[in-house]
């Protein structure tokens, strides 16, 4: 078989966003697809509409850190449009999570604009682990802020990026 034709009979996904910063609930989806697909590739954008604490490439960094156990995802960012992402890496899947129904009608939307833009794009939503249901960076972020206890809600590495950038 040749390389390009490998690559393209592989079964291909995206888990895009922002990940400022990874959390548990992230790594859970992250791990649960990683299972399903040949590949994953976790793709940090950069969203013009959050004002991030971290920059793309230490995201990037600390999610390649947090996956290094996993050889089938691999760690990219864009800038650009998702489907424009995806045919470029010749994925077929965007895997996003559903926290709650709020997610699903943004999530949905998303899809739905993603589909019409790329008809042989499709979009799988996973469940969050419920125990992770109520997690999001933002939350995160506030309680590190205030040197609170995080140590339940993100890895060890991403604490201690925490701490830095808040010690700063």
């Amino acid at each position: 078989m040749q390389p390009n034709e490998q690559q393209q009979s592989q079964r291909i996904a995206v888990y895009p966003g922002s990940f400022d910063p990874v959390t548990y609930g992230h790594l859970d989806i992250i791990r649960r697809a990683a299972k399903q697909f040949d590949r994953l590739i976790v793709a940090v954008l950069n969203n013009t509409s959050k004002n991030p604490l971290f920059t793309i490439e230490e995201r990037k960094q600390l999610l390649a850190e947090v996956t290094r156990d996993l050889p089938n995802v691999t760690i990219d960012g864009f800038r650009d449009l998702l489907v424009r992402f995806m045919r470029s890496r010749q994925a077929q899947v965007i895997v996003r999570g559903i926290r709650s129904v709020t997610d699903f009608e943004y999530e949905l939307q998303m899809a739905s604009l993603n589909h019409q833009l790329d008809g042989e794009i499709e979009t799988i939503f996973m469940m969050t682990n419920p125990k992770y249901s109520y997690l999001s960076s933002s939350m995160v972020k506030e309680i590190a802020k205030f040197n609170g206890p995080i140590h339940e809600l993100v890895p060890p590495e991403v604490e201690r990026a925490l701490a830095q950038k808040y010690s700063d």
